[in-house]
């Protein structure tokens, strides 16, 4: 009898001792899984949320102009805010891909031009034109100022319908207007491809500032704009 109550208690023992192993087993698991919630918990409030998508870019439209050497008609345009780039190409030509020399030679029916991208929402084509106007004489069929030949006459080409529209208004209004002492002579034609200038062209009033002034005084350009318009522009 004392043996079986031995046996008895031993058994009990063990099956206490094994659902005591068992419990500790399930709390262990149990925080187990509570740990691996909580940490992925954190990596999510730590992970950066779902970036928002950047604003779109400016929308951005084109103007071009001829106004005869590209270096001087680059700063004005700058200047504006609204601009987002000029660039100093030919255009208006028969030739492809011309370079410097072979427009300057005048056998290539391009001009000296000036491609600008800019922002319609923040500047509009008829500022474009007022700026180019005031830095043109647009009554010089033979060039401008000091440059002579075709290739540095001055036009305007238009890339819709609604700058063809706004630009003959524009010189249409000017020539009534009598302001000038001749007829306006510039060109409004549609716009073809437009061919970017070698790399020393862009921005050469930036690079070199010293020989763009001295060309520019030595061209009398200011001279013959003050006479015009009454005052000569920023440069």
């Amino acid at each position: 009898m004392q043996q079986r109550t031995r046996a008895r208690v031993r058994g009990g023992g063990r099956e206490a001792a094994r659902a005591a192993l068992v419990t500790r087993s399930a709390r262990i698991a149990l925080g187990a899984l509570i740990a691996a919630g909580a940490a992925a918990l954190l990596i999510a409030a730590e992970s950066p949320e779902t970036p928002v998508a950047a604003p779109p870019p400016a929308a951005r439209a084109v103007a071009i102009f001829a106004g005869g050497c590209f270096w001087c008609m680059e700063p004005p345009f700058d200047r504006l805010p609204g601009v987002l780039e000029t660039t100093s190409g030919y255009t208006g030509g028969s030739v492809a891909n011309p370079s410097y020399e072979q427009v300057s030679s005048g056998s290539t029916g391009h001009r000296e031009s000036v491609q600008v991208e800019y922002d319609p929402a923040r500047v509009s084509y008829a500022q474009l034109l007022d700026v180019f106007w005031h830095n043109v004489d647009p009554t010089d069929a033979g060039g401008q100022f000091c440059d002579r030949g075709a290739q540095y006459t001055t036009a305007i080409f238009t890339t819709s319908d609604e700058q063809l529209a706004e630009a003959t208004e524009a010189k249409e209004k000017l020539d009534a207007s009598h302001q000038l002492p001749h007829p306006v002579v510039t060109a409004i034609l549609p716009a073809g491809p437009f061919y970017p200038a070698e790399q020393y062209h862009q921005n050469y009033y930036q690079k070199n500032p010293l020989r763009y002034k001295v060309y520019r005084a030595g061209c009398g350009r200011d001279h013959v704009l003050e006479q015009l318009w009454g005052s000569a522009p920023a440069h």
